[in-house]
């Protein structure tokens, strides 16, 4: 999504949204898109699910923004929202939808992509560790890339810390395996 015509300034796009002024909503909307959306990108298993993980969170931020402590960094704030949103949304989605045994998941084979031979960038990272079963990929995002610690993350997701502490392992080896078997020439020379 482009950026707003014009950059307001942080508090006044706050006061606007906190009067539920419509156009400081898109304002907010638009400036934090691309932030909010690399956050969503992280727990979601596609682009369409960011989306929606995106558009929730936002309307969080819309409806709780009076709790948003303005001396602290409102980029924080908004990445707490996104990830609990992702959460959320894994919650409801592991409700609804018959999930495969780990073992099984572990078995699901993957088609290689195209350019397996060429440098790993960004996007193939996050491709492959968006094929990570639902579990794995919320416990590998939430304590590798945001931070938290075992403990936190049994909390969040009511799972007990050796639970969590298993699922980063087979995430960790997840995507050895996939690395391995999509980039093999990339792979065997990062283990050497």
């Amino acid at each position: 999504m482009a950026n707003a015509p014009h950059s307001a300034a942080l508090p006044d796009l706050l006061a606007g949204c906190l009067r539920n002024h419509r156009q400081s909503q898109e304002l907010l909307y638009r400036q934090f898109y691309g932030f909010a959306m690399s956050v969503c990108l992280r727990y979601a298993p596609t682009r369409d699910s960011a989306l929606e993980v995106l558009n929730d969170g936002f309307l969080k931020v819309f409806t709780r923004l009076d709790q948003y402590d303005p001396t602290q960094p409102f980029t924080g704030w908004l990445r707490r929202i996104m990830i609990n949103t992702a959460i959320d949304q894994y919650r409801q989605d592991v409700r609804h939808v018959q999930s495969n045994d780990i073992e099984q998941a572990d078995q699901l084979s993957v088609a290689p992509e195209p350019d397996a031979y060429t440098q790993l960038a960004h996007d193939e990272l996050l491709a492959l560790v968006q094929r990570l079963s639902p579990a794995y990929r919320l416990v590998f995002n939430l304590y590798v890339v945001d931070g938290y610690t075992h403990d936190e993350i049994a909390q969040k997701l009511s799972i007990s810390a050796g639970a969590s502490k298993s699922n980063l392992a087979r995430a960790r080896e997840k995507l050895r395996t996939l690395l391995k078997h999509h980039h093999p020439d990339e792979y065997a020379r990062v283990t050497r």
